[in-house]
């Protein structure tokens, strides 16, 4: 295909070439021996060209006509070569090596630099897109895998007659259940809010109000975690989802529960400029930078073992980042005042018109 378009455009330039230096020396030689007699009937042979003259025309619109075949052949492949690595690349991609890249050599037009970027640009997208899908595949596998072998055993376990049947150990199954529940649910948000599907049932509320009631549904979880919380919470009125706010504020506060014990939260809210604001500031341990920019990843967890055994799915900020921006908003984590780490969702005062 390509050398075809680039044979197609040499062409091209030398038939648009040729019919205009046809319609020149056609025209001319028409003008002098014939228009020119009747225009000027007093005419002597000397006014006109020669036959010498004629053929010098013809030499020098030749020499044009070569001269423009090379130039078209020039610019041919100073379009065609970007294109040819570019389909080049793309068969590679579409064979599944997305580490594939097109090349770019020197002296060609600025579309066509534009067009080997934004390519090259995909195509690093979809490599980065298909490491985070093999990573997440793997990282769900191993997640549902942990609280299946556990309610497994346990099931095993009545089965044989090894555990007795009592109100506790169906409580614990159950919790489990919650759990595998719990992952599928966090899986099935972050997938739609990828393909931007995540719906939102959106309706007037004040983020003070929406925090302290997450914080009252996790009084005994702090009391067990031996956390101290302080509370700054002002008006900061909205339209937005009112279950996915409480998820994202129970998500932020349950992480301080399990990677920041024994230390005292603050949780603030309020406005700023054109948005509203959901604070929560620990002083725990805190995140290294490296650490922070990793955060919202999937299954990502500053400490792995400590996050399995407290129940952690690494799922809890990348649903918050998710619900955030689902809502034209974003999350974001930062360094506090103080050692421990602090946790910020920002929405736009108003995401949709009141309802």
């Amino acid at each position: 295909m390509a050398r075809n378009l680039n044979s197609r455009i040499v062409r091209a330039m030398i038939s648009l070439t040729l019919l205009a230096f046809t319609v020149v020396y056609f025209g001319l030689t028409a003008y002098f021996f014939f228009i020119y007699e009747w225009l000027y009937p007093d005419f002597t042979d000397d006014d006109i060209l020669r036959t010498g003259d004629i053929v010098t025309l013809g030499l020098l619109l030749g020499i044009g006509i070569l001269t423009a075949s090379l130039l078209g052949w020039v610019l041919a492949r100073r379009i065609v070569d970007p294109l040819k690595s570019v389909a080049a690349a793309a068969r590679k991609v579409a064979n599944g090596d997305f580490s594939a890249r097109a090349s770019l050599s020197r002296g060609n037009f600025g579309e066509a630099s534009d067009l080997v970027d934004d390519f090259n640009q995909m195509a690093g997208r979809l490599q980065r897109a298909e490491a985070e899908l093999k990573y997440s595949n793997s990282a769900i596998a191993h997640e549902l895998r942990t609280p299946l072998t556990i309610l497994r055993g346990r099931l095993q376990g009545l089965l044989d007659g090894a555990f007795a049947p009592s109100p506790e150990l169906y409580g614990r199954l159950i919790n489990h259940v919650d759990d595998l529940s719990a992952i599928v649910e966090e899986l099935r948000a972050l997938a739609l809010s990828n393909a931007g599907q995540l719906d939102l049932q959106y309706s007037r509320l004040d983020l003070a109000v929406e925090a302290e009631a997450a914080l009252i549904s996790l009084e005994d979880h702090f009391s067990k975690a031996g956390i101290t919380v302080m509370r700054q919470l002002s008006s900061a009125v909205v339209s937005a989802d009112r279950a996915r706010l409480r998820q994202a504020f129970v998500a932020v506060l349950e992480n301080c529960c399990r990677y920041a014990p024994q230390s005292t939260v603050h949780v603030e809210t309020g406005v700023a400029g054109q948005y509203v604001f959901f604070r929560c500031t620990d002083t725990g341990p805190g995140l290294p930078e490296e650490s922070r920019t990793r955060a919202f990843e999937r299954f990502w967890r500053a400490d792995d073992s400590r996050g399995r055994s407290g129940g952690g799915s690494g799922l809890g900020l990348p649903i918050v980042r998710a619900i955030a921006r689902a809502h034209g908003g974003d999350a974001s984590i930062f360094p506090s005042d103080h050692p421990g780490l602090a946790v910020e969702i920002r929405l736009p005062c108003q995401v949709l018109p009141f309802v």
